[in-house]
């Protein structure tokens, strides 16, 4: 039996306070404390910059997936451009990590879109420790919102917009279905906030539809007289009577004849043909083989029409009472009342227009590009009534537009759209109900409508009260006018619109015809920046037609669009109501 070893306790306390030959051992602790440090600092850092890089890829996938969202919701399509936005901006190879995953979905329609995002990071240096993986997993969330927005809608209703398109459907339907789904996307980017929103609308074509709104301020605004290119049945030239001849047989036996010689007399209208007399009488007493007796003789005066500039009476017309004029095919009267539309007020026929911040629209004459301005006393400041049922064209015997008198003309046209309307908050029932009444008809007028869109928005026009109304819950107001066309400056100086009949009342062009499109394009541009310069937002989508150097200098920057289809139309007024709005991540 071994016995066991004792040390005496000196020896140990000797042992113990010799500190040769320690260095190994606290040096080998020391450099596992430094490798926990070091490992747990590159892992963690490591684990940071993946959790960054995979919420920032997040975000931006739900936000692009949003900005696709029309009015098909979050369907398969919105879905695909989060996931590729997703798989673009984070990638397993990149960042070292693997089992990665993405999805998004939302609950609401696609009005909120919510994504999660999960990866597996292996550490490098902590699994010696036995912490093998980080497990990641963010969440992100994208939706859009509307603040406080004033949008008027300045849409081309010309007869070209009847035209149809694939299938059954006209371009101005495929208006209309974009336009409802623009206050579709609108609304649900509203709801449950207290933010105003309100529409205004401009259709146009060859003139527009505000005299309602002019009158309503003041009839004042309106001319009492107005001097339009019309017609008249008048007589063709001096009467000549027929012969005399017995009245009656009963003789007289003094001159006076007993008193019994009527009055000459006026005994109506006779028609033969297409030609129309006025057929009078005159009466005298005179002697025949010493008696005296009544005679009378007849005269039938020729009257035809004429085509002629005639000044008309316009103050009960303006009050859209129900008016008689004599203009029908043998001067009969024809009822007429007025629907809304109106010719512009004085003008200056010159080939430039030009807008700057200092001195506004030049020239100063030109009063129909003054979008502020309110009338005076003075005619050359207030707008005229279109009046299609006194309004006509005329041309010589060999069929050549003519400035003389002549007998020869037809019907100037009737191209009224239908009622511009101020800013108001709108229902989607009202909205809709604005939409389906537009109707196509007349010529392309883009200064028209733009310079009425102006003036319905213009925070210093005539309407200043109610487009500088504040809204209640006093945030700021985004203002935006949306203007679209199928087709570029076409005006028609042979029909009745806005500038009158170009080639007979000449307001535009020097000669009725040269440089009419080029000048109504100069008040065009130089409108466009009138208005940008009050701080509007010029968004402009060209419909089934080319998108011109015009229309982009008209649009604010960033702000135009083609599109060539019912559905590209759509998809434009869509990308604008997102811009209306804003994209934002929400959690």
């Amino acid at each position: 039996m071994r016995q066991a070893c004792h040390y005496p306790a000196k020896v140990v306390r000797s042992v113990l306070r010799d500190s040769a030959g320690n260095i190994l051992p606290i040096a080998a602790i020391g450099m596992l404390v430094a490798a926990v440090v070091v490992g747990s600092a590159v892992d963690l850092s490591r684990d940071y910059l993946v959790r960054e890089q995979i919420q920032s890829a997040c975000d931006a996938a739900v936000l692009a997936g949003r900005r696709t969202v029309t009015t098909a919701g979050f369907d398969a399509a919105s879905k695909k451009v989060a996931t590729d936005y997703f798989n673009t901006n984070f990638s397993d190879a990149q960042q070292g990590t693997r089992s990665t995953a993405f999805d998004a979905t939302s609950t609401d329609n696609g009005q909120t879109i919510t994504g999660t995002a999960t990866t597996v990071l292996d550490t490098l240096l902590m699994r010696i420790f036995g912490k093998d993986a980080f497990n990641i997993s963010v969440t992100c969330g994208s939706s859009m919102g509307v603040g406080n927005s004033d949008i008027m809608m300045v849409l081309d209703t010309t007869g070209s917009m009847d035209y149809t398109l694939s299938g059954s459907q006209t371009r101005i339907q495929a208006l209309r279905a974009a336009m409802k789904n623009f206050y579709t996307t609108i609304y649900n980017a509203t709801a449950n906030s207290n933010a105003r929103v309100r529409y205004g609308f401009v259709p146009f074509s060859s003139t527009v539809n505000v005299g309602k709104l002019l009158t309503a301020i003041s009839s004042n605004y309106i001319v009492d007289s107005y001097s339009y290119q019309s017609r008249a049945y008048e007589p063709t030239g001096s009467v000549t009577y027929g012969s005399w001849s017995k009245y009656s047989s009963k003789s007289y036996s003094s001159s006076s004849c007993g008193g019994d010689v009527p009055a000459a007399t006026v005994d109506g209208d006779v028609t033969s043909k297409s030609q129309k007399y006025q057929r009078s009488t005159q009466y005298k007493c005179d002697v025949s083989g010493g008696s005296y007796y009544i005679y009378s003789r007849t005269a039938d005066a020729a009257y035809e029409l004429n085509y002629r500039q005639i000044a008309y009476d316009t103050s009960k017309f303006k009050t859209f009472a129900t008016v008689n004029t004599p203009t029908g095919s043998t001067g009969g009267n024809v009822s007429s009342s007025w629907d809304g539309c109106i010719q512009e007020r004085d003008t200056v026929a010159q080939s430039t227009f030009k807008y700057s911040a200092t001195a506004g629209i030049t020239p100063k004459a030109a009063l129909d590009l003054d979008l502020d301005t309110a009338p005076t006393s003075d005619d050359k400041t207030k707008w005229r009534p279109l009046w299609p049922e006194v309004s006509y064209r005329r041309w010589n015997d060999y069929s050549y537009y003519t400035t003389a008198s002549t007998h020869n003309g037809g019907s100037a046209g009737d191209y009224c759209p239908v009622e511009s309307r101020l800013l108001a908050r709108m229902s989607q029932s009202e909205f809709n109900t604005v939409a389906d009444s537009l109707q196509a008809v007349g010529g392309t007028y883009l200064d028209i409508g733009m310079i009425w869109g102006g003036r319905l928005m213009s925070q210093q026009g005539m309407w200043s009260t109610l487009n500088s109304d504040e809204p209640s819950n006093g945030g700021k107001v985004s203002r935006h006018l949306i203007f679209m066309t199928d087709g570029e400056m076409e005006p028609n100086y042979t029909i009745a619109q806005a500038w009158g009949m170009e080639y007979w009342d000449r307001r535009v062009t020097s000669d009725g015809s040269t440089d009419d499109e080029k000048r109504h394009t100069q008040r065009f541009l130089a409108t466009c920046e009138a208005i940008k310069a009050k701080g509007i937002r010029v968004w402009v989508v060209a419909f089934t037609s080319t998108l011109s150097t015009d229309l982009t200098t008209c649009a604010s920057d960033d702000s135009s669009f083609t599109a060539n289809s019912a559905a590209d139309l759509n998809t434009a007024f869509q990308e604008i109501a997102k811009q209306v709005g804003e994209l934002r991540v929400v959690q």
